[in-house]
């Protein structure tokens, strides 16, 4: 069976805190270690109220301390809010810390809306290939012999994995471009997951760090004993996106009973397509599920992601996942 692994935005419900998303992120990735995931990513968002990960190095830096062998890592710094050297230099330290275990997701988004982006870097750039110049710069910090005279330290040499992120066709080349593997966001931006997957592969060049195609996809879990109570679970995630793209971002609120019986058409279908990419359901359903999405992308590792409001209900989620992948 292919890996497995979690994408964790420390999610902060209704009535928690950060502090206590920072306690259930490093409690998930101790118990996702014990079940078998390969890798533990956090993104970069800022200025969300649900979404805890905004200092991303520092918080995979405490999940990587409290944590023994599974990769922590970035899914993903979003580049265009960083200088290559900052960034080189941040997970510089970070494989220094904990050498071999460290992994750095880039994305050209900034993670925000343009208000925090501007407050972030203060430079909007409209260059299109100022990203690629910014991956292939960083790039060139941590290898072996830089090419540039500014020197990363720590960074220099130590060739920390780095992933292309995308939820567009612009990543897909990028990453073909520069022979690195490739992560698509298709648990919340499925449109172009399958033209982005072809391209990807049609066009990758082997390199240095990667000899063949590597796709990881992102896909929604929300696993219970039962369908009725994972349909239930899942009302969170669904109200959370419905209050975001209407312009009301929230923290992650509690689940609620008939939540998609209560929306009109437009809300229920922005729902299907955005979360397409999802399995909702008992061990059974979910394992039916994993099935036909492996089977239609080919995928080389899922990264899983299940934002439930309930920490013990989380942990069940993605606990009957591990066992689903056992079982296939």
């Amino acid at each position: 069976m292919i890996p497995f692994s979690i994408l964790d935005l420390s999610p902060i419900a209704e009535g928690g805190t950060a502090a206590r998303s920072f306690q259930n992120t490093l409690d998930l990735a101790r118990h996702g270690e014990r079940w078998g995931y390969r890798r533990f990513w956090m993104a970069e968002h800022h200025g969300m109220p649900g979404i805890a990960s905004a200092a991303t190095s520092i918080l995979i830096a405490h999940v990587a301390a409290g944590t023994s062998s599974i990769r922590v890592g970035a899914g993903g710094i979003m580049l265009p809010n960083h200088s290559p050297l900052m960034i080189a230099e941040q997970f510089g330290t970070l494989e220094s810390l904990y050498p071999g275990r460290i992994d750095l997701g880039l994305g050209r988004a900034p993670g925000s809306d343009q208000a925090t982006a501007r407050a972030l870097r203060r430079n909007l750039a409209s260059d299109p290939e100022e990203f690629p110049r910014d991956v292939v710069e960083l790039m060139d910090f941590m290898s072996d012999e830089p090419r540039q005279t500014v020197m990363a330290v720590p960074g220099k040499g130590l060739n920390v994995p780095i992933w292309i992120l995308g939820s567009s066709l612009f990543g897909a080349q990028l990453a073909a471009a520069l022979g690195l593997p490739y992560a698509f966001a298709s648990h919340f931006a499925p449109q172009q997951m399958m033209h982005a997957i072809q391209l990807y592969r049609a066009g990758f060049k082997p390199s240095a760090r990667l000899d063949r195609p590597y796709v990881m996809l992102g896909f929604n879990v929300f696993a219970a004993d039962t369908d009725d109570e994972a349909q239930f679970l899942a009302t969170s995630w669904q109200q959370y996106f419905v209050n975001l793209r209407s312009g009301r971002p929230s923290r992650l609120p509690p689940p609620v009973r008939g939540y998609l019986e209560q929306l009109g058409p437009q809300a229920r279908e922005l729902i299907e397509h955005v979360l397409s990419c999802s399995a909702i359901g008992s061990a059974e359903t979910v394992a039916g599920r994993l099935k036909e999405f492996l089977a239609a992308t080919g995928a080389d590792e899922l990264m899983i992601t299940s934002n439930i409001f309930d920490h013990a209900a989380r942990l069940r989620s993605y606990e009957i996942t591990a066992q689903v992948r056992d079982a296939l």
